[in-house]
């Protein structure tokens, strides 16, 4: 009997509570962590860059389990490339590195925060943050209360 070849997917852990399709138990991330992740369908969480000292919001990238790992092991931000299919670590090909401080998930365990020493720009377009090219409402005082606009 012969079996039929499967697609090539990129690898993750087991199958946890909130685990895509694609999953494969090939991550050699902590079973711990990996069993806390609350994963998209294809298996991704967002993580978001900040700077550790400045608070600054640098970027959004996806990890995968494989990517965690990496992260928390090399110190340095590795993310997966959901256009490309791969694997990347920020800084290889730029020489903008982040410099990993600290990690945290957030209290549903569906993102991650990664404190980050930045080195250069975080955007692929050169800026400093992916986060100041388009302001879609600006922060204004209210004169009387003190209290901005947006959150009256």
């Amino acid at each position: 009997m012969t079996s039929t070849p499967q697609p090539a997917r990129h690898p993750t852990t087991a199958p946890h509570r909130g685990a895509s399709r694609h999953s494969a138990p090939s991550s050699r991330l902590d079973p711990d962590i990996a069993a806390r992740l609350k994963r998209s369908a294809d298996g991704l969480v967002p993580a978001i860059a900040q700077q550790y000292d400045t608070g600054e919001v640098l970027m959004l990238g996806w990890m995968d389990d494989e990517a965690l790992h990496r992260t928390l092991t090399t110190g340095r931000c590795t993310y997966w490339s959901r256009s490309r299919q791969e694997y990347w670590v920020k800084g290889d090909t730029s020489g903008h590195f982040q410099w990993v401080r600290s990690v945290a998930l957030d209290c549903d365990a569906d993102t991650v925060l990664v404190k980050v020493d930045q080195v250069g720009a975080a955007c692929h377009t050169g800026a400093r943050t992916c986060f100041d090219a388009d302001v879609l409402l600006k922060e204004a005082e209210d004169a009387d209360s003190g209290v901005p606009a947006a959150d009256q």
